[in-house]
């Protein structure tokens, strides 16, 4: 068997197992869901086109590109070990083809796969997890009120905004402070009873409002009773977070990192960590995928079932390791960047040794 032939007969059946386990596990997915969530479609009345189209045409995806690493695992297992079973292998390295040779068609499905769902991930899966969040919001999560009390946010270098408490429904704040602080020095401080938007200005409405500006020639005081104004700060800092992480495309995540970052807001880990993830995710797939050929490439006496049960035992090794790393890193007592990358390094390591260890 000429490699060329070799190469297209690997790749094109590593991708159709990858599709068809995709395709059925999601379907699954879906049908789970659907049944969890009926009573709640029924007593909210969301339409049924909603339902398939905002709602179930977009979870799809989001599911195939959530389990691609998985996926691609098992996919390569599954076909590695039937044709391992044949001796197909066998076949392989008698002609003299280096284990190493068979692994690269492999890899290239995989990256592949891997540009495939970067691209997805990060342009074209935030447009979907949108809609399908925002049908969630609408019909299968409880009305949502701002509830957090005495607000504090840094909306620009040294400005710093207070708010008592806001009313996201009626986009008003009570008790409104915004402060101008220049080193350890109280450069102007404004306040205000009230403060409201208007969605036709796109500005804020101070009500009773006064300003304290302090300089070297002394102290002076503004009063009015209406102002309008520009700030750094809109009603969607106070809207529904639900999995708003997942609505980013990449360009627009790291501006909202810088933005969390300038204002010294808490939750940050979130969105590092979806970040960071979008990019160790094609590297899984490739690390799973090889493997996944290292340890079901060798026919067994025993058949495929210890293989496959082998492989499925790394495959949700891999995800407990990743979720719990994820979930140390949210906590804040591990550097985001490396908690998201340590599944990977370590199981670059296992193939490492799995492929000096193993007998072929």
């Amino acid at each position: 068997m000429k490699p060329r032939i070799l190469d297209k007969y690997l790749i094109k059946n590593l991708l159709i197992t990858y599709v068809f386990a995709s395709l059925m596990i999601t379907l699954i997915i879906c049908m789970i869901d659907y049944t969890e969530n009926l009573d709640d479609f029924i007593k909210r009345k969301a339409p049924a086109k909603e339902i398939i189209f905002d709602y179930y045409f977009n979870l799809i995806p989001y599911w195939i590109n959530f389990l691609s690493p998985l996926m691609v695992f098992i996919a390569t297992v599954f076909f590695t070990s039937r044709i391992a079973a044949r001796t197909e292998i066998v076949a392989m390295l008698s002609t003299g083809i280096s284990f190493g040779r068979i692994i690269l068609p492999y890899l290239v499905g995989a990256f592949f796969l891997s540009v495939i769902s970067f691209y997805v991930v990060g342009w074209v899966l935030p447009k979907a997890n949108t809609v399908k969040n925002k049908f969630a919001v609408t019909y299968l999560k409880d009305q949502f009120y701002f509830s957090d009390r005495n607000v504090h946010l840094t909306i620009a270098p040294d400005v710093y905004a207070y708010m008592e408490s806001y009313n996201n429904v009626s986009m008003t704040g009570n008790k409104f402070t915004l402060e101008t602080i220049r080193g350890n020095r109280l450069m102007q401080k404004l306040s205000a009873e009230k403060i409201e938007w208007n969605p036709k200005t796109e500005k804020w409405k101070l009500q009773n409002y006064k300003v304290r500006t302090l300089a070297d020639m002394g102290e002076q005081l503004t009063y009015g009773v209406e102002m309008d104004t520009t700030l750094n700060l809109k009603p969607k800092d106070f809207e529904n977070t639900y999995k708003l992480f997942e609505t980013f495309t990449l360009p627009e995540l790291n501006d909202h990192i810088d933005l969390l970052i300038s204002r010294g807001s808490d939750g940050l880990e979130v969105y590092q960590i979806e970040k960071y993830t979008r990019f160790t995710q094609p590297f899984a797939i490739m690390i799973l995928t090889a493997i996944g050929v290292i340890v079901s490439a060798r026919k067994s006496r025993r058949g495929i079932g210890l293989q496959i049960a082998l492989g499925f035992f790394l495959a949700f090794a891999y995800i407990l390791f990743y979720l719990l790393s994820k979930g140390i890193a949210e906590t804040g007592n591990i550097n985001t960047l490396l908690a998201v990358w340590l599944p990977n390094i370590i199981f670059s390591l296992i193939g490492i040794i799995l492929y000096k260890t193993l007998p072929r």
